[in-house]
């Protein structure tokens, strides 16, 4: 997801007149202005936008705004002082208020269109217009682009406030939402996981919303209960935040000749898509035709391999739409997600989400995202038979790559050389049925025990017990699963090793196979039930917790002090299975 630009100096950026100076606007700059936009971003109500790439959109800052935390690590990589997130014009820009930002900085942000699909389907229904164009960017703002150590990023703000694209909402973001999103994306980049990531969060000290949730230990599925919550912005940053669901609206315009320059249009986000993601592989010399080959084939391998991270640590991207699928590969927009406990090849985080976006069938809605991805460029390449055919075979071969991806990632997971299927399957039927914590397992395995004593550490012991009492027909058979469990241990260590692995190339000892496992198995999971308590002490202007959650997430793989240990290295309590807010979201959480 990088696209770096030549400069051989590291800028140390000590204030906004610094950055400032690196200002570089390539978005707005190169692609089309909605004409029915008013150019001062006074443009707050929901309205049809018929054309452009973009809209210009002044942010609306919040009132009172208050310091968090900022990322410690994406500061020091963009060369940033750490006092320069809480200084006052850098809190007031990044908390909404642009009227004072220093030139050649600009003080109108931009909000872009897009569209949607489901697993595969185009919607129209959920655009107020039943139209698509009034779906985009409803509560978030770009508010600069900047090339930074050779690597143009873009700065935007979550929850800054209501744009055309807002269908009547506020364009607010609690600062529930905002602490998780906020952690999640510092905690999978610390994983090692494609992301856009977390620059700063400020809340507003006086401006609430009311917002549904749910009331203390419901066990509904949608929010039971209105609440007042205060509103926070989070930045985040990417190289672009260019979607599947943009490209897709654009092809859509243009199939459909909706205006004379749709057809222009799409052109110009898809090659402007490829100078910010993937200007490092793909020649900015060749033709056009020939560049998204090469970008159908990059995006397949990079959404592949994405999808494979997610499955590795645990993560569920639970509302897997077009929109929420960044064109450069990587995650993007943290809206009803969620990282597997209890192993459960369903698990769904969304409420409603469905089973097709659930835990492992994130391979299948990827495949079905990569489907509209290629049937925007073929929109735009329809008259030349030899490139549709070329991006024909490359979704054909989507399976196949995403397969092998898996089968890549679960061999790592398990210490192995090669991936064995019934090895895996074994395992998988064992996880299910025992039940075990997937983080946890995978740590414990991790660490080459001679027995399962270890691996009892994941097991939800009392919960099968729970469910056994509801459930009569559920196993119960203890001495039965462990002598199962002894036996799956057994055919795993005779696979560890070189000396009986007959596909490993070199021999490895036991320390480098427990050392290689535990830099692909994390020991700290982001788990909704710690995410918790952190944004409610927050609520209260007590933001410990947060910073301490961050700085234990940016480390997963690390063996922490015992006192951290024991506070988040521990199984889900029973009592939390079922409720809302800590095992299951709403979409807009």
């Amino acid at each position: 997801m990088t696209n770096r630009l030549p400069q051989e100096t590291s800028p140390t950026v000590a204030t906004l007149d610094d950055l400032a100076k690196l200002a570089n606007y390539s978005f707005v700059d190169t692609l089309n202005s909605d004409p029915d936009a008013k150019a001062n971003g006074a443009d707050h109500q929901p309205r049809q936008v018929f054309s452009g790439h973009y809209v210009p959109v002044n942010p609306t800052a919040i009132k009172d705004p208050e310091y968090i935390t900022h990322s410690k690590n994406l500061f020091r990589e963009l060369g940033f002082t750490d006092n320069m997130a809480q200084s006052a014009d850098f809190i007031r820009m990044f908390s909404g208020d642009l009227s004072h930002v220093p030139e050649p900085m600009r003080n109108v942000g931009w909000a872009c269109g897009y569209t949607l699909s489901i697993f595969g389907t185009e919607y129209y229904q959920q655009c107020p217009f039943q139209t698509g164009n009034g779906y985009g960017d409803g509560r978030a703002v770009s508010v600069l682009e900047a090339v930074i150590n050779g690597q143009r990023w873009e700065m935007q703000l979550k929850g800054g406030g209501p744009t055309p694209y807002c269908r009547g909402a506020d364009g607010r973001a609690v600062l529930r939402s905002s602490v998780r999103e906020f952690l999640a994306q510092e905690y999978m980049h610390a994983l090692g996981v494609p992301t856009s990531r977390s620059l700063s969060l400020y809340v507003s000290k006086t401006e609430t919303v009311q917002r549904p949730w749910y009331s203390e230990g419901s066990r509904s599925m949608d929010p039971d209960m209105l609440v007042s919550e205060a509103i926070a912005i989070s930045t985040r940053v990417a190289p672009s935040f260019i979607r599947v669901g943009q490209l897709e609206l654009f092809s859509r315009r243009a199939r459909k000749q909706e205006h004379p320059k749709a057809m222009e249009e799409l052109e110009k986000i898809v090659l402007h898509l490829i100078d910010r993601e993937y200007s490092d592989v793909i020649d900015d010399k060749l033709t056009t035709h020939e560049k998204v080959v090469l970008l159908a084939r990059e995006y397949r391998s990079r959404l592949t391999s994405l999808v494979a991270n997610w499955i590795r640590v645990g993560y569920c991207q639970g509302n897997f739409n077009s929109d929420n699928c960044a064109a450069g590969g990587f995650t993007l927009d943290y809206g009803p997600f969620g990282f597997c406990e209890e192993f459960n090849p369903n698990y769904q985080p969304w409420a409603r989400g469905g089973q097709h976006f659930s835990f492992l069938n994130q391979t299948l809605s990827a495949e079905r995202n990569f489907h509209m991805f290629l049937t925007s460029l073929a929109t735009l390449v329809s008259g030349n038979q030899e490139c549709l055919q070329q991006l024909e075979e490359i979704g054909g071969g989507f399976a196949k790559v995403m397969q092998e991806q898996m089968e890549k990632m679960w061999a790592a997971k398990l210490g192995l050389e090669t991936f064995h299927t019934e090895l895996f399957s074994e395992l998988a039927t064992l996880m299910v049925q025992t039940p075990v914590d997937y983080t946890t397992f995978f740590r414990e395995l991790s660490t080459l025990p001679d027995d399962i004593g270890p691996l009892r550490k994941s097991f939800y012991t009392e919960l099968r017990h729970t469910r056994a009492s509801m459930h009569p027909t559920y196993a119960t058979d203890s001495e039965g699963m462990e002598v199962l469990w002894t036996e799956w241990l057994k055919k795993w260590q005779s696979l560890i090793g070189s000396s009986t692995d007959v596909n490993a190339t070199a021999c490895r000892s036991r320390e480098e196979v427990s050392k290689q496992m535990k830099l692909v198995n994390p020991k700290y999971s982001l788990r909704a039930w710690l995410v918790v308590p952190a944004y409610e002490q927050a609520a209260e202007g007590n933001y410990s917790l947060v910073r301490e959650l961050q700085e234990v997430m940016t480390q997963p793989y690390a063996e922490q002090s015992k006192d951290l240990e024991e506070k988040y290295y521990r199984l889900k309590p029973t009592a939390f299975f079922e409720i809302g807010g800590l095992s299951h979201l709403s979409c807009s959480s």
